[in-house]
């Protein structure tokens, strides 16, 4: 039973943000910081990826646990209501989460994928220092 009635719910839902999300801002704060140079949601790729750094060939998603079924994740629970309408709902995420990838590695480009709860506070530093290693190492 959701603890909302169905007009909260529905505002609730349409509060929720596609792009410029706060884990998204948390990695490219970062990168800036660091001196990597970025162009944001580019659509002339596949999937309009969140951040694209062209000096290094190199694309990254920021994935939202729950939106797109972070396995294995806390933060990643299907609802106890409207279950069947939600496992349909991420499934189709999660295919179209590998068929982006899969395009983009196509056109000879490198994915990169960082979920939302590695970016919680306890995470984040590592976090952030191993994306910044992943993107220098793949340039050599």
């Amino acid at each position: 039973m959701d603890v909302h009635d169905k007009e909260t719910r529905s505002y609730n839902m349409s509060c929720i943000k596609g792009k410029n999300t706060r884990p998204e801002e948390i990695v490219r704060k970062y990168l800036f910081s660091q001196g990597f140079r970025y162009r944001k949601n580019d659509k002339r790729l596949p999937g309009t990826p969140d951040i694209v750094l062209p000096k290094y060939k190199t694309v990254i998603f920021v994935n939202g646990c729950f939106w797109h079924g972070h396995d294995g994740c806390r933060y990643f629970v299907i609802p106890k209501t409207n279950t069947e309408f939600w496992t349909k709902k991420i499934e189709t995420n999660r295919n179209r989460d590998i068929r982006k990838i899969n395009d983009i590695q196509i056109l000879g480009w490198k994915v990169i994928v960082v979920w939302e709860c590695q970016l919680k506070k306890e995470k984040a530093d590592i976090t952030l220092n191993n994306l910044k290693t992943t993107i220098k190492n793949q340039d050599s």
